[in-house]
């Protein structure tokens, strides 16, 4: 028997392998190319992690691993499962999340979000008819494709491997050929299996315009899986969420303060990946209908194993139907369904400036033509449905981003033969054939597609909406007009220094508008990064609050940056003559010890601002009493402090400390006696409780953070489900 050999095919994963059995530990997003890409083509057992989210990336995506195994590794044909290894719950997770991706909703559920019927019984026809068949014709249910082996007094045997589980996601690996231990916390950072290409230059905002996120199918071993962000006026609308979507954006210089919503199509992996928009610094609009939401809902429950209403909480649905017609702030969308194996939707995105009229039609995930007129003849699908996707592939739009991807149920790339539309793009392919390569294009992650071009006003309105939002309230509209007299609007290069340390600040304050920047200081004790900047973030107000005159750090271009450009005594005579200095003086003392604190310390500086923006500093002096009472948060910072109980005993407080009103958990109003002079930060409730309602990331990390600490007042795990 071979001794078993551990390899990292993707950052956050391992396979175990000897010369009969591979096991793969952890699934983290599109780990499948990082296999391809390390040409292991052959795996026989998942097992689930214990932890279920790392670095922003949720860990077990079996999606494609199971589609790898059953279609190409030949596990459907040859009769074989797939052995799936965790704790109880973890599978039970696993399986109604793969039952709603694999097979879609049941009647009932259609029922109980009043599908319209006639919607209904086609989508529930479609997919009975695409989904995986067993011997006698019945469909397969989800669970037919594994075997389920839990842990049972922390073993599982699978083959000639025995998985002893020896902690959080430690494991020790015994077969004939000796022992391996397998342990995942090596790995702290989960990023994609694959090279990113970032871009270097600005690219400009646009009136409306498509940036290609990525545009592959999910076994590609070198590209993104498809999504696109539409800009319009200034603002993204995703059009669906992919794997490692905070990457992709950044790569293409986007912030996640830039984006608005995501138009979400359907379920399955390459294209519904929800939770980065979790850690969001504000609530993104989810436009869909209500089945493909409540799905997107469960799925990411039980992927995260919280339950469906804690996850919902960070989500603001703008229902749609199939045949309506949205107008979203002006950008006119038109919804349609396709034909796949779960509901699934797309859109046709137009809008009118000066005249001009413009429209981009993505179809979604759609079946083949031919395909789905045998599905017409067959009764399952409806005549109507059959006519508005014909007219969708011939009708004259601008462009035209259709599904390519060929094979059981994706596009074919000839049924775009007959379009009239002036530009037509592939998604879900990875190569255009040779006969249609002088007739169509493909989707490549960086490409972008202008409609209509952007001018100074789109950044006027952005400057106006990022400093209203900066300040907190509306921003006075005669000082507004004086900045914007004489604003001037700078581009730079990934990698350009934007500000240099102990520089002179040259009577300038930056706003920046789009992209990323970090902020560094250099001293003897090497390079520091303060923080990292995005669009929204201000550059040199400290410099107009202070009167220093010098920059004290430096601010270099982490992507390609757009910054506004104001007069310094301009933003400074505004902060002085508008009774705010105090108040800012306030909120840029307390962002660094915000910052500083351990439950602040993951979120961006935009949910930092926010925070300091409610809160106070108050001091306690050495030897006094103070009651803390239940209608404020405080926090202990700095200095030695003890709780005073009723027998007269004490505890010791230590930084970081939570007292008096607690978000998520039981309030701990106390009296506490300072040993030395302690600073605390105080957040009253009421406003703290709308902070965490509005921003997804402070709610997301708090309830993460408690969690993990195994608080008491945490009652939203997930225990064991139904599949159905």
């Amino acid at each position: 028997m071979a001794e078993p050999q551990i390899l990292t095919p993707a950052p956050g994963c391992r396979i175990v392998t000897d010369d009969t059995d591979t096991v793969l530990f952890a699934q983290p997003p599109e780990v499948l190319k990082g296999l391809l890409r390390e040409k292991i083509t052959h795996f026989d057992t998942l097992v689930l992690t214990d932890i279920r989210e790392k670095n922003g990336s949720l860990l077990n995506n079996l999606e494609f691993p199971l589609y790898f195994f059953l279609f190409i590794a030949r596990g459907l044909a040859e009769k074989r499962k797939l052995n799936l290894v965790g704790h109880p719950e973890a599978i039970s997770h696993a399986m109604r999340l793969l039952r709603f991706t694999l097979l879609g909703p049941s009647r009932a559920e259609l029922d109980k979000w009043h599908t319209d019927e006639a919607l209904k019984k086609e989508w529930l026809e479609v997919a009975e008819a695409l989904a995986v068949k067993g011997d006698n014709d019945n469909v397969v249910p989800v669970e037919g494709f594994f075997n389920l082996i839990p842990f049972e007094d922390n073993l599982a045997v699978v083959g000639d491997f025995a998985i002893e589980h020896k902690g959080v996601d430690r494991y020790l690996v015994s077969s004939p050929g000796g022992d391996v231990y397998v342990d995942l916390n090596d790995d702290t950072e989960i990023i994609p299996p694959y090279p990113v290409q970032t871009d270097y230059v600005p690219g400009g905002l646009s009136k409306l315009g498509i940036e290609v996120l990525g545009g592959a199918s999910g076994f590609a071993t070198d590209e993104p899986c498809s999504g696109l962000a539409l800009c319009y006026n200034g603002d993204y609308l995703l059009i669906d969420s992919i794997p490692f979507l905070h990457q992709h954006l950044f790569a293409r210089g986007i912030s996640r303060n830039q984006v608005s919503a995501v138009f979400l199509t359907h379920l399955h992996d390459d294209h519904c990946s929800m939770f980065p928009l979790m850690e969001m610094p504000h609530r993104v609009e989810v436009i869909t209908t209500e089945e493909i939401f409540h799905m997107a809902m469960e799925k990411l429950s039980c992927s995260l194993g919280w339950s469906v209403d804690v996850v919902r909480e960070h989500f603001s649905l703008l229902s749609v139907k199939p045949g309506d017609s949205l107008n979203y702030y002006g950008l006119n969308i038109e919804v349609h369904h396709t034909v796949h194996s779960i509901p699934t939707i797309g859109a046709t995105f137009s809008t009118r400036h000066k005249g001009v009229f413009r429209d981009v039609c993505v179809v979604g995930d759609n079946q083949n033509m031919s395909a789905v007129r045998s599905m017409g003849e067959a009764g399952i699908v409806r005549a109507q449905t059959i006519e508005n996707l014909e007219r969708l592939y011939q009708q004259n739009f601008h462009l035209l981003i259709a599904d390519g991807g060929a094979g059981e149920i994706h596009g074919d790339p000839a049924d775009s033969l007959k379009s009239q539309a002036e530009r037509v793009v592939f998604v879900h392919v990875d190569k255009v054939p040779d006969a249609l390569q002088t007739t169509f294009s493909l989707a490549s992650a960086g490409k972008r597609y202008t409609l209509l071009e952007g001018d100074s006003m789109i950044y006027t309105s952005q400057i106006n909406h990022y400093l209203t939002l900066w300040l907190g309230q509306p921003f006075p509209n005669r000082w507004m007009r004086n900045l914007l007299a004489e604003q001037e609007i700078y581009r730079y290069n990934t990698d350009d220094v934007i500000i240099v340390q102990d520089a002179s600040t040259h009577g300038s304050v930056y706003l920046v508008l789009t992209g990323y920047c970090e902020v560094v200081r250099i001293d003897e004790g090497g390079r520091e990064t303060m923080a990292l900047l995005q669009a929204g973030d201000i550059i040199g107000e400290m410099a107009v609050l202070t009167g220093l005159g010098v920059r004290n750090a430096s601010v270099v271009a982490k992507t390609p940056v757009t910054v506004c450009v104001f007069a310094e005594e301009t933003f400074g005579n505004f902060i002085r003559y508008s009774g705010l200095q105090t108040v800012l003086e306030n909120r840029w003392l307390l962002r660094p010890v915000v910052k500083l604190l351990p439950q602040f310390a993951e979120l961006s500086s935009t949910v930092t601002d926010k925070i300091s923006r409610i809160a106070e500093w108050q001091v306690v002096e050495s030897g006094k009493t103070r009651w803390l009472d239940d209608a404020h948060l405080y926090i202990l910072v700095e200095g030695f402090g003890s709780i005073v109980h009723a027998d007269s005993s004490q505890d010791k407080i230590i930084a970081g400390e939570e007292l008096g009103w607690r978000p998520y958990s039981e309030n701990r109003p106390v009296e506490m006696v300072a040993s030395t002079d302690c600073g605390l930060i105080t957040i009253e409730a009421g406003a703290y409780r709308e902070l965490l309602k509005s921003t997804p990331q402070l709610n997301y990390q708090t309830r993460k953070r408690l969690t993990l600490e195994g608080d008491d007042g945490v009652d939203w795990l997930l225990g064991e489900v139904a599949i159905y």
